[in-house]
């Protein structure tokens, strides 16, 4: 490899942590769960997906060990050629019931599903208007189709309809709405019935990304769609999250548009099945979520605590009523250092900083799971407490 190559990628990486954007990562030695062992220090663990503690349930254990004794370790296959077992079959149609969808189709993240779904059924002459704060891989995703892409300000209904009539204007086929459920990054909700009523009046398409909310967000856990009591027409999502938190997404919608995405989804065709166990411990997840009134309640019981205690001790938090609550610091430096400090003290947090967030809007984020114990709350509020003051975030 050439040397100038590496030293400009060494020079790149120079910056990144001059910058105070430097990402490392820590190894965990126990399985996810409310406390995790880190280098042999224990800590309560709030930067986890894993809203309903669901990550280390031994439900989920079982299933997903029966499934490798009766269905295997791996499928060595992509779908279409040998790579489909009566589990994914299972699974899929559990999925579109669960989520009020005809259908549903899987991959191997939602990253993938989100990756596959706008090239194969939108073409050059159909629009696509995608919220500024989408995630990545809807970004992505549009970016691979061929049809026109519009963008509105974050949940900025005036601009969406300005978008919507301009896609009109120039003629296009179809127009399909792109929203995240959840705004992972702020814990804010899209504004659903808004969207699904311009999106009737300008006769267009509404898809969610709803990695965020599936399991424990509306009745049942259905999603933020059945949280508003509004109709998406497309749904994506993760078993990543509430729903086990191992890997595997997911879109769901009309049967035509599921037939078509086998046909043509690229991540689809060209990549191995999920293994048998992550398929039974979904269909196993599915089962717990549908009764898991009692999680919710407690889930959203602690975010309510852990807000509120946050604001007492002088935190600067974004407002929303989702278990994402961000700590912002807006300093980079500060954020990690924050982080560090809070890790020092028993709490597992980390920061975020561009790119993950834009320029000057660094945090720390943090999650709420629904098996924290209200001690687990209080000893992390402790917590933040002291390494706000040790850091210089809170100077009272």
């Amino acid at each position: 490899m050439p040397n100038a190559f590496l030293d400009d990628i060494r020079a790149t990486l120079g910056e990144i942590q001059t910058d105070g954007l430097f990402k490392t990562e820590r190894l965990i030695t126990t399985p996810q769960s409310t406390r995790v062992q880190v280098a042999g220090h224990e800590v309560i663990n709030l930067c986890a997906n894993n809203y309903l503690g669901l990550a280390d349930n031994p439900a989920l254990i079982t299933a997903a060990t029966q499934a490798m004794t009766d269905h295997g370790f791996g499928m060595a296959s992509v779908r279409f050629i040998c790579g489909t077992q009566d589990l994914h079959r299972q699974l899929e149609t559990r999925l579109a019931q669960y989520l009020g969808c005809e259908d549903s189709i899987l991959f191997a993240a939602c990253f993938d599903a989100n990756g596959a779904l706008f090239e194969p059924l939108l073409g050059p002459e159909d629009a696509v208007i995608s919220d500024a704060l989408n995630h990545a891989s809807i970004i992505d995703g549009i970016r691979l189709s061929k049809a026109r892409r519009f963008r509105y300000a974050n949940s900025d209904m005036r601009d969406l309809e300005a978008q919507l009539k301009a896609a009109r204007e120039g003629g296009a086929r179809h127009i399909m709405i792109a929203t995240d459920g959840v705004f992972s990054m702020d814990g804010t909700l899209a504004k659903l019935p808004k969207i699904r009523a311009l999106a009737d009046q300008y006769d267009a398409l509404v898809m969610v990304d709803d990695c965020h909310a599936t399991g424990f967000m509306g009745p049942q856990g259905r999603g933020t769609p059945a949280h508003f009591g509004v109709q998406a027409d497309i749904l994506t999502g993760t078993l990543g999250k509430a729903l086990g938190g191992a890997l595997g997404g997911y879109i769901a919608g009309p049967q035509p548009v599921i037939d078509l995405l086998r046909q043509r989804a690229r991540p689809y065709l060209f990549s191995n099945a999920l293994p048998p166990s992550i398929v039974a411990a979904g269909i196993a997840a599915l089962e717990i979520v549908e009764r898991a009134d009692d999680l919710r309640a407690q889930l959203f019981d602690n975010a309510a605590h852990w807000r509120a205690g946050l604001t007492d001790a002088g935190f600067d938090l974004l407002p929303g009523e989702h278990p994402i609550i961000p700590v912002m610091l807006y300093d980079a430096h500060k954020a990690q250092a924050m982080a560090t400090r809070l890790f020092e003290l028993g709490v597992y947090v980390s920061g975020f900083f561009f790119p993950v967030v834009p320029k000057g809007q660094a945090r720390i984020r943090t999650q709420m799971n629904a098996a924290l114990s209200r001690a687990d709350l209080d000893q992390a509020l402790a917590a933040f407490a002291q390494a706000g003051r040790d850091t210089g975030v809170l100077t009272e």
